[in-house]
């Protein structure tokens, strides 16, 4: 039986997980967190054979820089990261903290249990080059131009005066794109947006 804890901020995929590795016949959660930070702790008390961690998770903490931390201490714990995020940056830092597989959030449930099983099996799964989300495979069009705007330091009343929507509607799309990059701040994801060239900001 493969003991699983999962660090993952957003409550209803962490819930999902947890009912997907629990259905498995050769799996179980060992444990949930929102937070990074944490994962230490609970790896010494709960003595996980695997970690299925996200990048960013609560109060902005790293999952990869805890991963570090986990592996250093217990390295016996099998680390797997997951984001939804498209950063070649994240896998890079990833094999430097001594994760053993790295998965994309996008991927299905198929591929998630075939990273965990072959991880426990001793063999570390990584994206491809082409494997990586782009930012218009995970966002509308209308995502797009939102984020566009506010790389641009756009204020809201800018935003819905320029793409012509409600504020309801604004809220609406900023909401969902928190949802799909783990931010909390659609500030914030602008901010990474802009440092890792997804958004071009026009002259």
């Amino acid at each position: 039986m493969i003991k699983i804890l999962i660090v993952e901020d957003q409550a209803l995929l962490r819930d999902t997980l947890e009912n997907l590795i629990g259905a498995q016949a050769d799996m179980e959660v060992a444990g949930t967190t929102d937070n990074a930070a944490n994962a230490p702790q609970l790896c010494r008390k709960l003595k996980p054979d695997l970690l299925l961690m996200d990048v960013i998770t609560a109060n902005d903490s790293n999952g990869i820089s805890f991963a570090g931390v986990i592996h250093k201490e217990q390295p016996e714990i099998k680390i797997v990261i997951m984001t939804a995020l498209p950063a070649i940056t994240f896998i890079d830092e990833a094999r430097k903290a001594g994760v053993d597989s790295f998965i994309y959030k996008s991927a299905g449930q198929k591929h998630l249990f075939y990273v965990i099983r072959s991880t426990m099996d001793g063999i570390g799964v990584y994206p491809g080059p082409g494997d990586s989300p782009s930012l218009t495979g995970r966002f509308t069009e209308t995502e797009i131009s939102v984020i566009s705007q506010v790389c641009q330091g756009k204020t809201r009343e800018e935003i819905i005066r320029e793409l012509g929507v409600t504020e309801f509607a604004l809220r609406a799309v900023i909401t969902s794109v928190l949802d799909k990059t783990g931010f909390d701040s659609i500030t914030k994801f602008a901010l990474y947006a802009l440092s890792r060239d997804l958004i071009v900001i026009p002259n």
